[in-house]
């Protein structure tokens, strides 16, 4: 069997998951040709736990190697896009994780270099691999739910103590991270929420910033999108709430779709709410509705490794992507506007999103950060937490 060899980029939580991966045999198509990591004390817990891979100490050194057909970014955000595009360079594959990156200006640039590179790109959206949200998706293909009247996901199980904060130095800094629970916790479900419903076209947001912790970053926020079809939705994080919830619901003309608890369980209606509304004569009737369980498999899917086993197949046989890189901008630009939203107190217009206005607001964050952060080289078992 021919296997790809994979480069990581950054030994730290999700690299060393990616490592244990694939030098695991989950991902068979692939073997790791080579790590690389800035940090001495990175490259010699590498070194001592994988005495047979080459480590090396920048990305430059690993792309000059000639040991990687694939490579996967696993670094803090901002670094991502110049990575990107410094593997396109010298022809190699790549996978980011997620997200994206911070802002979308930067983002851009990336999506264009991977157009020019003839490599194919990736990005880690690990959840759409889950078998919950594939069903649910192609219940919306199919039109089973008719015209989606309001959709209210709640996602806040991220519970973040301040170890997790404390963890790292480039942790819940504007200019080491980015943001908070919308650029690190969340990027999944914004990616999901595209993925399932489409872009929005206006978001209004409010947000905290620094609520629970003693950081500069969001850890509360409550989202309103807008569509131009009428759909409205909301969306609420948090990463101050134990135990938390994960609850997704959508209004739709046949009923009520409710996931939560390893469950889809569809309130659907016999007739239309549209329908029912215009044959109905009855002051208080409704229509009748049946509460079906559907069937699914609730395992999660195979996450990270579905991904990886994804983009093997891509480059040997070309299988379709299941995450193309490209699609990453779509759920930061969510992301971004609703930071823009909170900052400003406007509603932002999606489809013309003022990437250069965010950009500069950004900035400010930055110059004004009073934040100083103690060294720290923490590396955590992220297995359970996706």
């Amino acid at each position: 069997m021919e296997k790809l060899k994979l480069g990581v980029i950054g030994f730290g939580n999700m690299g060393t998951g990616h490592v244990g991966n694939v030098t695991g045999g989950k991902v068979p198509e692939m073997e790791i040709g080579a790590i690389c990591d800035i940090s001495p004390v990175r490259q010699e817990a590498a070194r001592k736990q994988y005495p047979e891979i080459p480590v090396f100490a920048s990305a430059g050194e690993l792309f000059e190697s000639g040991l990687c057909d694939i490579v996967i970014i696993a670094t803090p955000h901002y670094d991502h896009p110049a990575l990107a595009m410094e593997a396109f360079r010298h022809g190699l594959h790549v996978i980011t994780e997620k997200p994206a990156g911070v802002y979308t200006r930067q983002v851009k640039e990336m999506n264009a270099a991977a157009a020019s590179s003839g490599r194919l790109f990736g990005i880690m959206y690990n959840q759409r691999t889950n078998p919950v949200y594939q069903k649910l998706r192609e219940m919306i293909r199919r039109g089973e739910l008719g015209h989606i009247k309001r959709i209210t996901w709640i996602i806040t199980d991220w519970y973040r103590p301040r170890a997790y904060h404390d963890s790292s130095t480039w942790r819940s800094t504007w200019q080491t991270e980015g943001g908070g629970a919308l650029i690190n916790q969340n990027p999944h479900q914004l990616d999901l929420w595209q993925w399932l419903f489409g872009m929005p076209d206006r978001i209004y947001a409010r947000a905290s910033f620094g609520k629970y912790y003693d950081i500069e970053v969001e850890d509360d926020v409550m989202a309103y999108f807008e569509y131009d079809n009428g759909t409205t939705g909301e969306y609420i994080t948090s990463t101050g709430e134990a135990p938390g919830t994960n609850r997704l619901e959508i209004a739709c003309d046949m009923g009520k779709v409710v996931i939560e608890n390893n469950r889809i369980l569809f309130h659907r209606n016999i007739v239309s709410e549209r329908e029912f509304n215009r044959i109905n004569t009855e002051a208080f009737g409704k229509p009748e509705c049946w509460e079906c369980n559907i069937p699914a498999d609730f395992s999660g899917g195979p996450q990270h490794v579905g991904i990886l086993n994804n983009f093997a197949s891509a480059v040997l046989r070309g299988t379709e992507l299941l995450a193309k890189g490209e699609e990453g901008i779509l759920g930061l630009t969510i992301s971004n506007a609703i930071h823009l939203s909170a900052w400003t107190g406007e509603t932002v217009d999606v489809k013309h999103f003022p990437d250069d206005r965010f950009y500069e607001l950004l900035q400010e964050k930055i110059r004004t950060s009073t934040v100083v952060k103690k060294e720290s080289q923490v590396i955590s078992d992220t297995s359970n937490t996706y």
